[in-house]
């Protein structure tokens, strides 16, 4: 699998597992402490081939998401579920942790960011949904993030991406039918 885009990634370690899945270049960043220059390349990257955001599922990787995002409008983005970036024998959580499969799964469910007009979701949406606001919405958050491909998030980071990613209200519907599904096959 070749992909056209630069992939921005944290380190070299991530940089070493994207090429076992798939043919791509990378920008690394080095860590959250990104440089103006590791910003220029990214913007330049974006400019001439276009830009995937594939950091670690963790606080320090959306901090570099969120910092690139701002800085170089346009990025598309690939999200790990953090279940499959965990280390086997350490805590550590990484995109250098994740089976081939599982990078090549998020490559290629990448989401384009859209302007943020009014979106089709709300969050009244999200309470009838328990999504926010319940015993389990943090659990049901969760489980969403890995159907949808968009990530962990909280209450508020959630409605602002199924809106930014333009998830429909039927794809939201049709998740929270398999997640309802999954609870009762747990009892």
């Amino acid at each position: 699998m070749k992909i056209k885009e630069v992939i921005v990634v944290e380190g070299r370690d991530d940089t070493v597992k994207i090429r076992q899945a798939v043919e791509a270049d990378t920008i690394e960043t080095h860590g959250s402490a990104i440089d103006k220059d590791v910003l220029e390349q990214i913007a330049l990257a974006q400019q001439k081939r276009g830009v995937i955001i594939f950091t670690d599922p963790d606080y320090p990787g959306e901090r570099i998401r969120h910092i690139v995002t701002e800085h170089v409008p346009g990025c598309k983005h690939a999200f790990l579920p953090k279940e499959s970036a965990r280390a086997k024998r350490d805590k550590g959580i990484g995109v250098e942790h994740a089976a081939v499969e599982d990078i090549r799964e998020a490559l290629s469910g990448v989401y384009e960011l859209t302007e943020q007009g009014p979106g089709t979701i709300n969050k009244e949406d999200l309470v009838a949904s328990g999504l926010i606001g319940g015993p389990m919405s943090g659990k049901r958050r969760e489980r969403l993030g890995v159907i949808l491909r968009i990530g962990k998030t909280n209450g508020k980071q959630l409605l602002k991406r199924l809106n930014m990613f333009q998830i429909s209200q039927e794809q939201l519907e049709e998740a929270m039918k398999q997640i309802v599904q999954e609870e009762k096959d747990e009892k």
